[in-house]
């Protein structure tokens, strides 16, 4: 993918996010509304260290809460739209030692499009800070992945819906 269009989505997903905390400052109710499901989509800059090249990351994951804890788990699937269509699937353990931050560990196996017979095992972990906007809570992401091939960092926008 060509640089300049991963940095316009993720410019364009930063001022979404950005906007929506402006109009919802107000907010300082408990951020999940005791939900115990979350679909969250992270919208991501890549920058792989190997191969010094940068592209767009979509993540996807779907986590339940286990026993009112702080803890939830679940499954994970991230693609980032690079010249070898990198994948991969994982299970998804998520720590909430604060209100509105999160520590993620996606332990999984990661594959390449072109090659998909050729599975490695991989490990990502992901750190959020979120804010509630709506119904819907959202702020910015760190990741840091590595897989047999390649270490990668991502950086973007974690957005997420809650589910009773």
């Amino acid at each position: 993918m060509n640089n300049k269009y991963a940095v316009i989505i993720y410019t364009f997903f930063l001022v979404v996010a950005l906007n929506g905390k402006a109009q919802d400052i107000h907010d300082h109710e408990h951020i999940h509304d005791n939900h115990k499901t979350e679909l969250g989509i992270a919208n991501s800059l890549v920058y792989f260290t190997g191969e010094q090249e940068l592209s767009y990351g979509l993540h996807v994951h779907l986590v339940r809460n286990i026993g009112h804890s702080k803890f939830s788990a679940g499954l994970g699937y991230e693609r980032i739209f690079d010249e070898h269509k990198h994948n991969t699937v994982g299970i998804v353990g998520m720590y909430t030692p604060i209100e509105r931050l999160h520590f993620s560990l996606s332990p999984g196996i990661a594959f390449e499009g072109t090659h998909p017979s050729e599975k490695n095992f991989a490990i990502h972990f992901e750190t959020t800070y979120e804010f509630q906007v709506g119904n819907v809570h959202m702020g910015p992401l760190l990741e840091f992945a590595h897989d047999s091939e390649d270490y990668h960092i991502s950086l973007g926008v974690h957005i997420g819906l809650g589910f009773k």
